[in-house]
């Protein structure tokens, strides 16, 4: 009860941020400590709209030099426009990506290389909720395709750049993956349950299926800091939680229930710049300097559900991970056959 009184009330935490602080006031360059932000250079997936696009025009305001992959670029360059005619000076990227499809993404590090520039801040921040069953190019569920496998793949090709980066540079380089609290709905085997999406439409529920999504995103993060610690390398991976917020992925679901139950939570609901803040103050804020492998919401370091914390699941999916993107879908059947 008062978590959640301090949650309507906006109440700050130990960051001195809480769920009534804004994007921009978590970025406000009112100490030298922040003031490097202009040297920055970040990938932010998911920015034509909603809290991407939020986050996007921020970091843009704070002088970091933006690339915007997005499927459709008509919608990047609208984005693109519209950060210009607020921050005339921005830098800003435009490059194409499908995250469902592993080629496109392969074919998007091969671009971004070619610009020759460093990497800071990698921002996986697109996500989908594929309410009907839907499998992509490669054959996985659409959900997982696009707001996991993508992302594993996208930061495992330009992890090498982001290590330089930060050695070159001597500023740490983030990488912050958004996911979702309703990573916690998710329960059983997450292998097993994505196999079995794969192969029968019959078994598909969406919000299990994105709740495994949002489930993946932290055990990747929480498997990925490790392995970044122990690589010695000047890079860090965190995980946030936006909040709840009325963004075009919600609105895919109108209808009577939805407008019912957003009624219901509106005290609850988040603005987009306060959506977007947590996100951004994980990605630049001083006080995150080595802080590594956590979970965020509010701007707060927050606890996550109990299979969310497991590294042994956290290591099984990594493994599995690797195998997806090298042999298929077919390498569920034969990861279950091994178990």
């Amino acid at each position: 009860m008062e978590d959640t009184l301090k949650y309507l009330m906006g109440s700050p935490g130990p960051s001195g941020f809480g769920s009534g602080s804004t994007a921009e006031q978590v970025t406000e360059t009112t100490t030298s400590s922040s003031s490097h932000l202009s040297s920055l250079t970040a990938i932010i997936t998911g920015a034509t709209s909603g809290i991407g696009a939020e986050t996007a025009r921020v970091l843009a305001k704070r002088g970091v030099r933006l690339i915007l992959p997005a499927r459709t670029l008509k919608a990047a360059e609208e984005t693109k426009a519209r950060i210009l005619s607020e921050s005339p000076n921005s830098h800003i990227i435009v490059m194409p990506l499908d995250l469902s499809s592993l080629s496109s993404v392969r074919s998007f590090v091969f671009h971004f290389h070619s610009h020759h520039l460093p990497l800071h801040l990698l921002i996986n921040n697109a996500g989908k909720f594929a309410h009907h069953h839907a499998i992509s190019e490669d054959g996985f569920e659409m959900s997982f395709a696009t707001n996991y496998l993508g992302h594993f793949l996208l930061t495992d090709l330009l992890l090498k750049t982001m290590v330089e980066t930060a050695e070159k540079s001597g500023i740490q380089g983030r990488i912050v993956n958004v996911s979702s609290n309703v990573h916690g709905w998710f329960s059983g085997d997450i292998i097993r349950y994505l196999a079995l999406i794969t192969r029968h439409n019959s078994h598909y529920d969406p919000t299990r299926a994105y709740a495994l999504s949002k489930l993946a995103n932290i055990l990747h993060t929480k498997h990925l800091a490790l392995k970044l610690q122990e690589m010695g390398a000047n890079v860090t991976a965190n995980c946030v939680h936006p909040g709840i917020v009325r963004t075009r992925l919600t609105r895919e679901r109108e209808g009577l229930l939805t407008d019912i139950g957003f009624l219901l939570t509106s005290k609850f609901l988040k603005t987009i710049p306060q959506a977007a803040a947590t996100t951004c103050y994980v990605a630049t804020h001083p006080r995150l300097l080595n802080v590594s492998g956590k979970y965020f919401a509010d701007c707060n370091e927050a606890s996550t559900s109990k299979l969310a914390s497991n590294s042994s699941e956290a290591a099984r999916l990594w493994t599995a991970s690797e195998c997806m993107i090298s042999d298929g879908p077919k390498s569920l059947v034969d990861l279950l056959h091994n178990q």
